[in-house]
């Protein structure tokens, strides 16, 4: 019988975005520009790194990934929701949707660790320059970034695993535009304490303590400024961290808006406003700030466009 519950429903229907749908049109051409900038924005930023030498360090290293899962965060729910738009279908798969829920929690848990890398990277920058090539060594790049994949889907796994044991009985509706673990949750007829407990005690682990380590990083950090004497030296070190801190910002500050504000009648909405912004907008604002007060990709940028094509060095 237990078997015959968790197989009856085979698809579930995304209610998507609270819009009318005389405004479909407009927010369908709205998202698939932010979309596609996206995915320029991102994959530039790779290609850069990839194709000029003098960005082969350490920050562009985290940076390349994490533009890279910046890439896949709004790949996994976006093209969803456009075809859904553009359709009017609001059909997605019992499969499909498992899969999306576990893409999606992998790619924001390893934004969330290599967030925390990049912090530790500008720490040993600023606090200890004079030791910078020793600590941050290819090796131990190689290692957080490995460290952090393995961590971000052994997370996402457990989560689903525990998810596919239970049953959806009548209700298949989720009041998203894709499928976030928190709406699936909502719609299982069974005791979903142990799935509550484990957001609660991995969510410290995923998301608390690399915000911590984050914090700690930046206090050490404002400390070593601090002590520079000229405020041309306070403003070099300020501005090799500037932009990192404002994605830290705008992630976890996004995150901490959906899950500690107080819920209210209009909870769903807020939810979907929240999600809004760490899948489509910060995703598509991650390659400006990075690059808008960056002087060595906008020299990057400029060497390639003289060079008039796109080719790797040999």
């Amino acid at each position: 019988m237990g078997r015959d519950n968790k197989t009856r429903v085979s698809e579930f229907l995304l209610l998507g975005l609270p819009i009318k749908p005389q405004q479909q049109g407009l927010f369908y051409i709205l998202f698939l520009s932010m979309y596609l900038t996206t995915l320029f924005g991102n994959l530039l930023i790779i290609l850069l790194i990839r194709l000029d030498s003098r960005l082969r360090t350490p920050m562009y290293f985290f940076l390349s990934h994490l533009a890279f899962t910046d890439i896949c965060i709004s790949s996994i729910t976006t093209p969803k929701m456009l075809v859904n738009m553009q359709t009017g279908s609001q059909v997605i798969s019992y499969s499909g949707c498992i899969s999306q829920m576990y893409l999606f929690l992998f790619s924001t848990d390893l934004d969330s660790f290599l967030l925390t890398a990049m912090a530790y990277d500008r720490y040993v920058a600023i606090c200890h320059p004079l030791h910078y090539a020793t600590v941050m060594s290819q090796e131990l790049c190689i290692l957080l970034v490995v460290g952090s994949w393995i961590l971000s889907c052994a997370n996402s796994l457990t989560h689903t695993l525990l998810l596919v044991r239970l049953p959806f009985c009548a209700d298949n509706t989720i009041v998203h535009y894709f499928c976030d673990l928190a709406a699936l949750l909502k719609l299982s007829c069974s005791d979903i304490s142990l799935n509550e407990l484990l957001i609660f005690t991995v969510g410290v682990a995923v998301i608390t303590l690399p915000l911590i380590c984050v914090l700690v990083s930046y206090i050490h950090i404002l400390a070593t400024v601090l002590k520079i004497p000229s405020v041309k030296g306070i403003c070099k070190a300020l501005s090799t961290c500037g932009s990192h801190l404002s994605v830290v910002s705008l992630f976890y500050g996004t995150i901490i808006g959906q899950y500690f504000f107080p819920s209210s009648s209009t909870s769903n909405i807020k939810d979907i406003i929240f999600s809004m912004m760490y899948t489509v907008v910060t995703p598509m604002l991650n390659p400006f700030i990075y690059s808008l007060r960056n002087r060595d990709i906008n020299g990057a940028l400029k060497k390639v466009l003289r060079r008039g094509m796109f080719s790797c060095p040999s």
